[in-house]
């Protein structure tokens, strides 16, 4: 009897909740009616029966109605259909999102590692607008270096990733210095208010600045490659080169043809196509997506992270746990100020009007100008003013790279010819830069030559010194004769 009895209240509370839910759902019903669906608001003016969109959706809605009318006859014969499909519509909404909340995990999946803020470490330089920039130095030192390289790091990243697992017998031996640096609002820099490329580029000559550095070579890898491109563009003065690495173009540009861009959508996923439309019209909608993946205080993987369709080379190369171990890291410290705002910045810049166009980057001949003054100096003049950068240009593509697809190379040596262009058969994303000691002695060599150590220096002794060491020499030795006799 008790079982029964438990049974009938069981049966009576759900009816009584399922009661409550119709009556809940009619309210709402009704609030909705009367705020927003009254003929005098926005919604039915632009979107009634009588609008133009009405109108145009009426025919076509009326056929799939009608085609789903069967299912009408599973409702109870004494309610209104659309009343009950409304409240059907909103239980399982609320169903599902209690679903969505309450999500457990495997219980057999491994723990989740948790992201550890690590206590600040970075070296920092004051620029001139007050800011504080985190840098990291690597190789010999400014007396000794032969080539200098500065390094901006890619979305997601930090100055501790440089050129991943590059050694430093490797950097002493060609005599390289090897600076990185924190992004504005990455790692330890400050966020910077108005950031833009060519803001980028002036903070990369300040750092030079700072460290005592002239002329220097610039890398850029994957997404890092549009502050490498804008350097070139406004301090080609301090350059000595770039190296470029699976370079990153907007994929927007409108000098692509229709074949380049096409080639180049092919490549990626939905996801990342979305968040590439996101980013180029809805930005700040890309807060919600960082805020539950890289920035949720949480361990993952960067395929999943970013959207990438990864080939089969790089996806090995994930499940290396020395990989994993240098990329938890990285992001550890590109995340550490749990700002979302940088990230954002990022992706808008990669995707937005950059300032300039890679043409303008190509080497060609000034146009004589239409000024007197200009023309008559030309005519008495010998030299050749060129325009665009005068210093090389090399770029190392993997074949099998599915992040930043050969496509876009293919586009970058259509745009300045003069590049020279190393294509990697069989290479992916992260394969050829990522931990590959032979690579990296490659890449020196293609750029510096034969490797001749870092640079000697002289040890100048004035006379005094000298005297002053003979004289000291001599009283030791006249010491020891004397002990002798």
């Amino acid at each position: 009897m008790e079982w029964v009895k438990m049974k009938e209240c069981a049966r009576e509370f759900m009816v009584g909740v399922a009661e409550m839910t119709v009556e809940f759902g009619k309210g709402c019903r009704d609030i909705v009616k009367q705020s927003l669906v009254n003929e005098d608001s926005f919604i039915v003016k632009n979107l009634g029966r009588d609008s133009y969109i009405g109108k145009r959706l009426r025919g076509p809605c009326a056929k799939l109605f009608a085609k789903l009318s069967f299912f009408n006859e599973y409702l109870p014969e004494d309610k209104d259909p659309l009343h009950a499909w409304s409240v059907i519509f909103f239980v399982f909404l609320l169903a599902f999102l209690a679903l969505y909340v309450n999500f457990e995990r495997d219980p057999d999946a491994p723990p989740v590692k948790q992201v550890f803020l690590h206590p600040p470490s970075a070296s920092r330089v004051v620029l001139p607008d007050g800011r504080y920039m985190a840098y990291k130095e690597q190789g010999v030192s400014s007396q000794k270096a032969r080539f200098s390289i500065i390094a901006p790091h890619s979305f997601l990243s930090s100055r501790l990733a440089g050129i991943p697992g590059v050694k430093d017998s490797l950097l002493e031996e060609f005599g390289i210095r090897l600076l990185t640096y924190d992004l504005p609002g990455f790692g330890e820099s400050d966020p910077h208010p108005n950031r833009n490329l060519e803001s980028s580029a002036t903070d990369m000559a300040c750092l030079a600045d700072a460290l005592g550095v002239n002329k220097f070579w610039v890398v850029g890898y994957s997404s890092g490659s549009m502050h490498a491109w804008a350097a070139l563009r406004y301090i080609p003065d301090r350059l000595a080169g770039a190296a470029m690495f699976a370079p990153m173009v907007n994929p927007y540009d409108p000098m692509m043809t229709k074949e380049e861009r096409r080639r180049t959508w092919n490549k990626w996923t939905r996801r990342r196509k979305f968040l590439y439309f996101l980013a180029r019209r809805f930005p700040r909608f890309l807060a919600f997506f960082y805020q539950r993946s890289f920035l949720s205080g949480k361990h993952g993987q960067i395929d999943k992270w970013l959207s990438l369709s990864l080939g089969r080379r790089d996806k090995a190369l994930m499940e290396d746990p020395i990989y994993e171990e240098f990329w938890q890291r990285d992001v550890e410290e590109s995340t550490r100020q749990r700002n979302v705002k940088p990230f954002v910045e990022e992706a808008a810049l990669q995707v937005s009007n950059w300032g300039f166009s890679l043409s303008d980057l190509k080497l060609q001949k000034r146009k004589p100008s239409s000024e007197l003054l200009s023309w008559l100096k030309s005519m008495f003049t010998e030299t050749q003013e060129y325009i665009g950068f005068l210093g090389p240009i090399h770029i190392w593509q993997g074949m099998d790279d599915k992040v930043v697809p050969p496509s876009m190379t293919d586009f970058v040596h259509r745009v300045l010819p003069g590049a020279a262009v190393h294509k990697l058969p069989y290479e992916g994303h992260f394969t050829y830069i990522y931990f590959c000691h032979e690579c990296h002695r490659q890449i020196f060599t293609t750029l510096f030559g034969t490797p001749q150590g870092p640079i000697s220096i002289p040890v100048n002794v004035d006379q005094a010194t000298l005297e002053e060491a003979n004289i000291e020499e001599q009283e030791v030795l006249n010491g020891d004769d004397y002990a002798t006799n």
